[in-house]
């Protein structure tokens, strides 16, 4: 794909692009780092974060379908990812949850079509 711009100028984008990341990055560790104890409020906040990030990563793959919301019983990703939920809930149990997972998702895709 060719672009407008010179070698030079997406160069330069890249590296500021990478610069920007790296100072946002570093900027919480030199802040926490000046902090001799992290805040209470910030840390019961952060406890959330592993969590929020998972789920924001794995519920547009459960219900969105060839690029549309698709939110019923035809959808074997919603059902599978339903059904581990119900597992991890269950037996808070890694292993039981993505085999329980991947198993309900083969089985209901064979069945769906």
């Amino acid at each position: 794909m060719a672009t407008d711009y010179g070698s030079v100028t997406l160069w330069l984008v890249i590296l500021a692009a990478g610069v920007g990341t790296f100072l946002i990055r570093f900027s919480f560790i030199g802040l926490f780092g000046l902090l001799d104890d992290v805040p209470a409020v910030v840390e019961r906040a952060l406890r959330f974060v592993p969590a929020a990030v998972l789920a924001a990563l794995v519920a547009p793959q459960l219900v969105v379908v060839d690029g549309s919301v698709a939110l019923s019983p035809a959808n074997p990703r919603l059902l599978a990812g339903a059904l581990a939920a119900l597992v991890a809930w269950r037996t808070e149990d890694v292993l039981a949850t993505l085999v329980a997972g991947m198993a309900g998702l083969w089985l209901l895709t064979f069945a769906f079509g």
